[in-house]
C-alpha cells in the first residue's frame, strides 16, 4: 500500500465503517495504492451497540452491491500508533469529534480533517449514508490528483 487512510467515528461501528468499507471497494477503481482502516475514539460510547457493526452500514453496503462478510471484526479503539501509521485521518463529524479529541488525543485534534455527518440521533441514514457516499467519492477524487491535504 503508497499510504494508509484512517477513518474516525465514536464507536467504530456506523459511519467510520461505511466509509472504510466503502473507500477500500472504490480505491482500486481510482487507480489509487491506498487503503483505509478505521477506528473508534470512544468506543466505550458504543456498549449499547448490538453485533459487530450497524445495520445501517450493511444496508447502506449492500444498497451499493457490496457484500459484508459475515465474519466482520468488531469495533477497535484507536491509539496513538494508529495516528502515526496514517498518512490521511478524517473523523466523521467535527462538531462531535473535535472536542472528543481535544480531550483524548489532544496533540492530533488539529492534524486531522474533519466532516460533517452527524450520527444517528442528529442525522437519519437516509441522508447520512448517501452524504458519506458522497464525502468518500470526493475523497477519492482528490487522492487521485494527488491532493492529500487540501480539503
Amino acid at each position: 500500500m503508497d499510504y494508509t487512510v484512517l477513518f474516525l467515528c465514536t464507536g467504530n461501528y456506523y459511519r467510520s465503517r461505511f466509509a472504510e468499507i466503502y473507500f477500500n471497494t472504490l480505491a482500486p477503481g481510482y487507480g489509487l495504492e491506498a487503503c483505509a482502516v478505521s477506528r473508534g475514539i470512544a468506543i466505550e460510547l458504543g456498549a449499547g451497540n448490538v453485533g459487530p457493526i450497524s445495520p445501517f452500514t450493511v444496508t447502506g453496503l449492500q444498497e451499493r452491491h457490496i457484500a459484508v462478510d459475515s465474519r466482520i471484526r468488531y469495533p477497535r479503539q484507536v491509539q496513538d500508533s494508529d495516528f502515526m501509521n496514517a498518512r490521511l485521518v478524517i473523523a466523521m463529524d467535527e462538531r462531535e469529534h473535535r472536542p472528543m479529541m481535544r480531550q483524548r488525543f489532544p496533540g492530533w485534534t488539529d492534524l486531522i480533517q474533519y466532516w460533517q455527518v452527524a450520527d444517528i440521533a442528529d442525522l437519519d441514514p437516509q441522508i447520512a449514508v448517501p452524504a458519506l457516499d458522497a464525502d468518500v467519492h470526493a475523497l477519492l477524487d482528490r487522492l487521485k490528483k494527488g491532493k492529500i491535504t487540501d480539503y
